[in-house]
């Protein structure tokens, strides 16, 4: 810039324009500059002066606000959130935005939407959010072809665990699992990663797809095999160490075996799927899949570090339900193993005996008699020798042997042996 016509003098009361402010970290890089002090004065070290002071900004002219119809304004809501109006336009917008209340809650909406593309802002989401979203959208989302009722726990689970597993990263995958359950009055635990979490269910999911007379994952012609031999069988046939390349078939799996069960109809509710040393019908089977997936999710969830929520109340009741009814042939079979104490009386099939009265509290919960002295019994309040009281999410660890029967804490009444027993035998149920 030139400099300006006059008196020198003037210079010397032209109003000091300070220079850019220096970085802390260069203050003594400042101070040992020689001539430091004349800079700050806006003067040059050797004494010629500096640039002439910036004249004066003049007010800015107010815009020309042009008058818009509603249908313009409300079109321009999201130039107007990515301020990419004209000043006129902002201004008739934001004019508009005081007297029109769903214009402004459009307009709020999107400017929330706009600050999440900001750089500097955390993009970090709740990590909660997405199980709450998938949770509506399973809840409100009509199906072209429905699922039944009965599949829906199996479908919301493992979409859940599909949605945990699009999150983790590439290292992850081979994070350590400690998979953990109750067998013959003694706690064994497995070691395995979150790649061999997902083998495991692909490999024991199998079961049901061979039922329906889909591809096995173990391949054709595999003998009979107990869940947990399958998944030994699985993974020792892997090429390599179980990585992430295992998500898509197992999700793949799931969604075959739910498409497969929709379009079949009801009848086939009631195909039995055999586990080796038991059976269920398809509808329990798949309960116990999605009760299975739930519990491993949550290992996996446990071991990367991630928020995760149990199922909801109705699902989670189901799996309880399932429980429950298993309890009976689960406390007989302890006792042919001398693992319970013998019956008291004989009861004939359908007629009430002895019970246990199970309380389980909390979303899911409920109210349950469990027979004693058969499994073909009746349980009923009036022969009610026992009663146990506990969360519902604690009866769930508790089933998946996550805790042993000494670590549960329940509400305890009545007799003590039938409670043990029947603790001892929801334990039992657990397996890998």
């Amino acid at each position: 810039m030139s400099t300006p016509h006059g008196d020198p003098d003037d210079l010397a009361r032209a109003p000091w324009i300070p220079g850019p402010r220096q970085a802390a970290d260069d203050h003594a890089d400042l101070e040992a500059a020689p001539g430091a002090d004349t800079v700050l004065r806006g003067f040059e070290t050797a004494g010629e002066p500096g640039p002439a002071p910036e004249p004066a900004e003049t007010e800015p002219a107010e815009p020309e606000v042009p008058v818009l119809t509603h249908g313009v304004l409300k079109s321009l809501l999201g130039a107007w959130a990515l301020s990419a109006c004209s000043s006129g336009e902002t201004k008739a917008v934001e004019d508009h935005l005081t007297s029109c209340a769903p214009c402004a809650d459009e307009a709020l909406r999107l400017r929330d939407a706009v600050a999440l593309l900001h750089e500097d802002r955390d993009l970090d989401l709740d990590p909660l959010l997405r199980s709450r979203v998938l949770e509506n959208c399973l809840g409100r989302r009509p199906a072209r072809i429905p699922v039944p009722d009965w599949v829906t726990p199996y479908d919301a689970e493992t979409a859940r665990l599909d949605a945990l597993l699009r999150d983790i990263g590439e290292s992850e995958w081979h994070a350590p699992v400690r998979l953990k359950w109750y067998e013959e009055d003694r706690v064994v635990r497995r070691k395995a990663t979150v790649a061999g979490v997902i083998g495991h269910l692909l490999a024991v999911d199998g079961l049901v797809s061979a039922a329906l007379g889909l591809t096995d994952p173990l391949g054709t012609g595999v003998p009979e095999l107990s869940p947990a031999e399958r998944t030994e069988a699985f993974w020792a046939g892997l090429d390599r160490p179980p990585n992430r390349a295992l998500r898509d078939p197992w999700r793949e799996q799931s969604h075959t075996l739910i498409r497969t069960v929709s379009f079949a109809g009801r009848g086939v509710a009631d195909l039995t799927v055999t586990y080796k040393d038991f059976a269920l019908p398809l509808r329990d089977s798949l309960l116990e899949r999605a009760f299975e997936c739930w519990v491993h999710a949550d290992d996996i969830a446990n071991a990367v570090a991630y928020p995760y929520a149990p199922p909801s109340g109705a699902h989670l009741h189901g799996m309880i339900d399932l429980a429950a009814r298993l309890l009976p042939a689960a406390l007989a079979t302890r006792r042919r193993a001398g693992l319970a104490s013998p019956a008291r009386h004989l009861v004939a099939a359908g007629t009430p005996g002895r019970s246990l009265h199970l309380e389980v509290e909390g979303a899911g919960g409920g109210h349950w008699y469990i027979p004693l002295d058969s499994p073909a019994a009746v349980g009923s309040a009036e022969r009610s020798v026992a009663q146990v009281a506990m969360d519902g999410v604690e009866f769930c660890q508790l089933v998946a042997g996550h805790i042993s029967p000494e670590e549960a804490a329940a509400g305890q009444d009545g007799d003590r042996e039938a409670i043990r027993d029947v603790l001892s035998a929801a334990a039992s149920l657990s397996r890998l």
